[in-house]
């Protein structure tokens, strides 16, 4: 305590008791690859015709990407770049590689620029922040995953092309356990029928997950150079831009919407056209539709995986904002670790979390009229008797009204014949 000398008035400062809860980031997203560590990208093709026979030669970059194993941040397009390799090669490099075209190695390119596109359309869709792990092969994703487990803010998970049961369950159960992330998957790239079964294959159903099919159509560097009489698409599972879709949805609205009726930029066509007839056979279940309308290719659907077996976290807002209350609730309220478990702590629980739903209803994302029909808050005696008080332990229990989704938005027009 100061010591006071002479008559006067002294203003001190005086820290707060606690402070307020700051929502935690929700758009942070992890990619794990199969890529090789050795990769060829085409820079030029070159055509030399001699006594009437042609042959084809490439110019091409020969790059050495990270360890397998290895998360790596990234936080825009450039530096991915720079720490792992581009689209294509650069034909203005002096130590570019002579291959044949029959010699070329297509295999690596094509695992190559289905995981590079994915994280490009991650940057060109509005993501800002991401972690990249490559692995060698399925083996190694359990590894990957334990990995991203000690990265505590990854929100949102994909595997950009890896359809495999066992591989997407793996994803499903690592946001299951660690309850504040969630799987981004895709369909079945050549499904027969399209139907629910041969769409999503046999990967259980998941409110932690969202599937969306089917694969987009995107320009590709590497291919016009392979291929120039092409228009230089090639088709990519859609993951990874969806994943960019999620965060520019977070950044504008926040993440209680649904990132859904959005376009999806650098998306130029969809491997299947479907209509609406086919959707309602789909979209209950859980298969969130790309469709095109007028030009577009918009998401067309906002459910977790299982649709409406999910029963309140059927939608996929629903699931990632409650993850979000419960990270920033939880990071919010380490103070009153170690605190005298008294009332004076279960009141600053209250008034912290409390202003902190407050914010949340001001900005949209709780439903009711008023704050107290869109969230409560109980940190009492009722809540913390003796017999929990005596384990350590402080209970605070805590109501929500999310807001849903207009997914179904119904006009009854009426019109009135003229006498």
């Amino acid at each position: 305590m100061p010591q006071y000398l002479s008559p006067g008035v002294y203003v001190e400062e005086v820290p707060p008791s606690s402070r307020p809860i700051a929502g935690v980031a929700t758009s942070i997203a992890g990619f794990i690859g199969i890529v090789p560590q050795s990769i060829q990208l085409p820079a030029e093709r070159v055509e030399t015709t001699t006594n009437g026979t042609t042959t084809v030669t490439l110019k091409v970059e020969e790059k050495t990407l990270p360890d397998a194993g290895i998360a790596k941040l990234v936080t825009n397009w450039s530096q991915f770049v720079s720490t792992f390799a581009d689209l294509a090669g650069d034909k203005t490099l002096d130590n570019l590689t002579d291959v044949e075209e029959s010699s070329f190695d297509t295999a690596s390119l094509n695992s190559w620029s289905r995981f590079a596109q994915a994280v490009y359309g991650f940057f060109n869709n509005g993501g800002t922040r991401c972690y990249v792990i490559r692995i060698n092969g399925n083996t190694e994703l359990a590894a990957a995953l334990n990995t991203f487990a000690a990265i505590d803010e990854i929100t949102m998970v994909a595997i950009p092309g890896i359809i495999s049961q066992a591989e997407q369950e793996a994803v499903i159960g690592h946001c299951e356990n660690l309850k504040d992330r969630f799987a981004i998957l895709d369909g079945q790239q050549n499904p027969d029928p399209i139907d629910r079964d041969s769409i999503k294959g046999n990967t259980r159903d998941s409110n932690y997950a969202a599937l969306y099919f089917p694969w987009i159509k995107v320009f590709d560097p590497a291919k016009q150079i392979l291929d120039p009489s092409s228009n230089g698409s090639i088709i990519l599972p859609p993951s990874g831009h969806l994943a960019g879709v999620y965060s520019r949805v977070d950044g504008e609205r926040g993440v209680f919407k649904a990132p859904a009726n959005e376009v999806i930029r650098g998306a130029l066509d969809l491997e299947y056209n479907l209509t609406k007839a086919d959707q309602d056979g789909l979209n209950p279940l859980g298969i969130n539709i790309i469709r095109s309308f007028k030009g577009n290719i918009k998401v067309w659907g906002a459910r977790t995986l299982g649709g409406e077996d999910n029963g309140e976290n059927k939608y996929i807002s629903t699931r990632r904002y409650l993850n979000y209350l419960r990270e920033s609730i939880d990071e919010g309220t380490q103070f009153a670790v170690f605190e005298p478990n008294n009332l004076g702590l279960w009141q600053r629980i209250k008034r912290t979390v409390g202003d902190f739903l407050l914010n949340e209803w001001r900005s949209g994302a709780l439903f009711g009229e008023t704050p107290d029909k869109a969230f409560f808050v109980k940190c009492d005696a009722e809540t913390n008797p003796k017999e929990v008080r005596e384990l350590g332990q402080v209970v605070t229990l805590i109501g929500v009204a999310i807001v849903k989704p207009a997914e179904f938005v119904i006009f009854r027009i009426q019109q009135t014949a003229g006498e």
